[in-house]
């Protein structure tokens, strides 16, 4: 589990590419303390498994569902990377849940700047964008970040300088590809909501008030405050 929160700027130093997989090889300096094989760590939001250690730098395995569903294929040398090791037990949780299991890849469209801030319009497929929601909060490459606004294919994220200078979001341009990771409580709600409220299937003496059906799938404002939540 982790917090999106990155802890430092890693760099890829070499890979192994295989026909379906890749072994990746990051150089880092704060995340190499005390870190073991074994340890999980977040790379670009990716939760892989350190497989070797050297001083320097640590080795990871990409297997071939991950190279589908994240950008993780696209990296070479020399490219920087966001690095974040595991929430210890009693650490301060700065951002939100993020499990580092990436939902789906998008596309930043566009980019300007507001003040201090730099703002970035990422789009997103339905998968993902279904759990979206204004002032909700969303991992974009393994950054916990807070949505400014939403729309049926696309949303926007606000950057302070700190987030723009320390972790890769801040140097990525419009037609990059980032990994996508929604709040995973908006997914368990959705799930709990559809497995105990099939039509078909109510409790005796259920009158199906509170049934979800086809047209309010997917979590919503109106959805969350008629069932209770808000």
């Amino acid at each position: 589990m982790f917090t999106g929160i990155v802890e430092e700027l890693g760099e890829i130093s070499g890979q192994q590419r295989a026909k379906d997989s890749i072994a990746l090889v990051i150089k880092g300096k704060k995340v190499m303390e005390n870190l073991k094989e074994g340890d999980s760590i977040a790379v670009n939001g990716v939760c892989l498994t350190v497989s070797s250690i050297s001083s320097t730098a640590f080795c990871a395995d990409v297997m071939p569902e991950t190279l589908r569903k994240t950008n993780l294929h696209e990296l070479k040398s020399g490219d920087k990377v966001n690095l974040e090791r595991a929430l210890p037990v009693g650490g301060r949780l700065g951002g939100h849940f993020v499990s580092g299991h990436i939902d789906g890849t998008g596309t930043i469209l566009t980019e300007k700047r507001e003040g201090n801030a730099q703002v970035k319009r990422i789009s997103a497929p339905h998968q993902v964008i279904r759990y979206v929601v204004e002032k909700g909060s969303i991992a974009v490459d393994g950054i916990s970040l807070t949505v400014v606004d939403v729309d049926n294919s696309s949303f926007s994220v606000s950057l302070i300088p700190h987030t723009a200078k320390f972790s890769t979001l801040g140097y990525k341009k419009p037609g990059d590809k980032v990994n996508l990771e929604a709040d995973m409580l908006a997914k368990y709600i959705e799930k709990f909501f559809l497995n105990t409220n099939e039509k078909n299937n109510l409790p005796a003496g259920h009158n199906g008030d509170d049934v979800i059906t086809k047209e309010e799938e997917g979590i919503t404002y109106t959805l969350l405050k008629n069932k209770g939540f808000l």
